[in-house]
């Protein structure tokens, strides 16, 4: 297999990875105010991403592959808010452990990525056809 379908494999592998991340982050920040519907309850948990690298056995390149969704561990936040369905009977409310500032700033990450990868698509695609161009006019 060529240098460029293999350089196209990688990309779409990135591409991949990077919509899923895309996916969690947004899933987490839709529910960064979701607590939980009875007293004492806990509310929406993070999801974390991971990702490992596979090697392509028909390229030799390396992919990268979603090997795992998990929850993050950290604790919940207590916030008083009384007059909330979730509140204790002290008034304390268990906050989901989504910090908007990180997960923006993840999903601008993971935007970036996704426009590298996307890039590298096009410029592979260019030089596919400017080959077969050069191929047509000997």
């Amino acid at each position: 297999m060529d240098a460029l379908t293999a350089a196209l494999k990688v990309a779409a592998s990135g591409l991949g990875a990077q919509s899923e991340r895309l996916r969690v982050v947004s899933e987490n920040l839709a529910n960064a105010q979701s607590t939980g519907s009875t007293p004492g309850a806990d509310p929406y948990r993070r999801k974390t991403i991971t990702f490992q690298s596979e090697v392509d056995r028909a390229t030799g390149g390396s992919l990268v592959e979603v090997s795992g969704i998990n929850r993050d561990p950290s604790d919940f936040p207590i916030e008083f808010q009384p007059g909330n369905e979730a509140a204790d009977a002290k008034g304390y409310v268990k906050m989901p452990n989504v910090n908007t500032l990180v997960e923006m700033a993840d999903m601008s990450e993971a935007n970036r990525s996704y426009e590298a990868n996307l890039q590298v698509i096009k410029q592979a695609r260019d030089l596919i056809s400017m080959t077969i161009d050069l191929m047509r006019n000997q």
